[in-house]
C-alpha cells in the first residue's frame, strides 16, 4: 500500500493563477495532506477547443508556480495519458498503482463542484477518493448543501488528518481564495495589463 495522504488539483491551468494555489494550500492545511499534486490536463473534457498554451508551457508554468511552495508538486500524471483527462480515469490509475480511496483527496473549487453532476462517471467518481471543495468568490461552500441536496449527507466540515480506512467524504473548506480566472489572465496578457497578485511573478514572466 502506498503511504501518505495525497492531494490532487487538476485543471487546464492556462495559465495557473493564485486562485488555484490558494485552493491547494487551503486543502493541504485543512486536511494535513503530505503533498498536493498540481496536474495539468492533457485534454480538458469540459472545455471547448484547445488550450491557448501548449501542454509543455502549461506544465512549465505550474512548475514555476510551485517552485517555492513546499508541499505542492507539479505533476505530469494526466499529461502522459492519452485521451480526455477525466477525474474518474485518473483516480482509477492511482488505484491501480496502490493508492486507496481514503488516502486521496481531490481538490476543486466550489464553482466547479456545483456542476459535479456533469462529470464523467458521476456519481461513482465520488466513491474513488475524498473530495475537498474550497470556497471561490461568489460561490461559498456553505451554499452547496442547498444547491446539491442529494450530496448534502456526504458533506462535512471536519478538519484534521484523515483516518485510515475512512469512507470517501466531501469536505467543505471555507477559505479565502483570490478572485481571478484564467480567462481574465489571458485577456490581460493580450492587452498588456498588469498581472500583479493574480499569478506568481515567475508565471507572469513566462506567459509574456
Amino acid at each position: 500500500m502506498t503511504p501518505g495522504r495525497l492531494g490532487l488539483l487538476g485543471g487546464t491551468f492556462d495559465p495557473i493563477h493564485c486562485g488555484h494555489l490558494d485552493a491547494a494550500e487551503a486543502a493541504r492545511a485543512a486536511l494535513a495532506l503530505d503533498v498536493v499534486w498540481i496536474m495539468p490536463a492533457r485534454t480538458p473534457p469540459h472545455r471547448p477547443g484547445r488550450p491557448t498554451a501548449s501542454a509543455y508551457h502549461r506544465f512549465a508554468m505550474v512548475a514555476l508556480a510551485v517552485a517555492d511552495r513546499p508541499g505542492l508538486l507539479a505533476s505530469d500524471f494526466e499529461l502522459i495519458e492519452e485521451g480526455p483527462s477525466y477525474t474518474a480515469r485518473t483516480l482509477d490509475r492511482l488505484a491501480a498503482a496502490g493508492w486507496r480511496p481514503w488516502q486521496i483527496v481531490f481538490i476543486t473549487g466550489a464553482d466547479a463542484f456545483a456542476d459535479i453532476a456533469s462529470w464523467h462517471d458521476y456519481p461513482a467518481v465520488l466513491d474513488r477518493a475524498h473530495f475537498a471543495v474550497v470556497s471561490r468568490p461568489g460561490t461559498p461552500v456553505a451554499s452547496l448543501r442547498a444547491r446539491l441536496p442529494a450530496l448534502a449527507p456526504r458533506m462535512q466540515d471536519v478538519r484534521g488528518r484523515l483516518e485510515p480506512g475512512r469512507s470517501p467524504a466531501i469536505f467543505l473548506i471555507d477559505a479565502p481564495t483570490t478572485a481571478v480566472s484564467a480567462t481574465e489572465v489571458r485577456r490581460r496578457l493580450q492587452t498588456g495589463e498588469p498581472l500583479d497578485r493574480l499569478v506568481p511573478p515567475a508565471v507572469a514572466e513566462h506567459a509574456r
